[in-house]
């Protein structure tokens, strides 16, 4: 069984990799843009967010300006697909691989620790509760006012015009949709979520690394995969609730895994153990949906 220490660190990390979810949920589900920049946009968050805390600035202001350097990035991966004709896949990688550049010239180091500066969780220390719950309280809150304006976007005009570019390009641009404009906002929107998670990973963790983003993308997969697998995303706002609930049992599954003596697995297997979870989240609804099948011709 996990501690109550252990539980609450897993709902902590969980709801800012539902943060991830939400920006890969936007690429790979409503644009079918496979968008491998997440990699490079978490660290960048967390770089901008931490540099900007230590020279002075309001946690919340760095965080603000972390978003906006992850719609930059991602951005640009947008741009040099439909710009440049390049690959969708491919343009992820070339701007992922710069941005380790890009995040290591702005922190001038691999990293920059945290642990003596105020951040976003600085104030909510002193509303008495225990030390363990504030990040969870206030990251809750966060993941759950992203939620509500992401399901506000995606049933406005422009989110419609988002969703009907992803669905069937050619339909949206006999309709007079700008699906370039279109794929260009989205993925930014995308990466600048995924900034937010980098941010307020830093500030949680008290530390920026240049390596934090390696995969990011795998983990936001096994999240958004896995919280399908439990609640299946018949509209918008169920697949959003989907992909921090998923997020969440990723966390605890991963913690769960570590801490169960007999299995014994290590803190090195973490990768494995998410590739299983990623494998098992794929395999389990085909495999239910086939039993199903079965059972009905049965009976018949």
């Amino acid at each position: 069984m996990l501690s109550e220490i252990a539980l609450y660190g897993a709902f902590e990390t969980g709801l800012i990799y539902g943060l991830v979810a939400f920006g890969i949920y936007l690429s790979f589900r409503v644009l079918h843009f496979p968008d491998l920049t997440v990699d490079g946009s978490f660290p960048l968050g967390a770089a901008v967010a931490a540099v900007l805390i230590i020279g002075g600035y309001n946690p919340w202001l760095a965080t603000g300006v972390a978003i906006l350097a992850g719609m930059a990035a991602g951005a640009v991966t947008a741009i040099l697909n439909v710009r440049l004709n390049i690959l969708n896949l491919l343009a992820s990688i070339l701007t992922m691989i710069a941005l380790y550049s890009v995040n290591l010239r702005i922190m001038d180091k691999p990293n920059i620790a945290l642990l003596t500066e105020d951040t976003v969780l600085t104030p909510w220390y002193d509303l008495g509760l225990e030390f363990h719950e504030v990040p969870v309280l206030l990251f809750f809150i966060v993941a759950m006012v992203v939620l509500f304006l992401l399901w506000r976007f995606m049933q406005s005009e422009t989110g419609l015009a988002m969703r009907a570019t992803g669905a069937n390009p050619r339909m949206a641009r006999a309709q007079g949709i700008a699906t370039g404009w279109m794929i260009i906002l989205g993925i930014a929107l995308s990466n600048g979520l995924v900034a937010l998670a980098g941010a307020l990973f830093a500030q949680s963790q008290g530390a920026a690394d240049v390596t934090m983003g390696v995969g990011v993308i795998v983990v936001g997969l096994a999240s958004l995969i896995g919280g399908e697998a439990v609640m299946a995303p018949r509209n918008v706002l169920r697949a959003l609730l989907a992909c921090v609930i998923g997020a969440i049992l990723y966390r605890i599954a991963i913690a769960l895994a570590l801490n169960a003596d007999f299995i014994g697995l290590k803190t090195q297997d973490l990768n494995l153990i998410t590739a299983v979870l990623v494998t098992l989240a794929i395999v389990l609804p085909n495999a239910r949906h086939s039993i199903k099948n079965f059972l009905s011709r049965s009976r018949a």
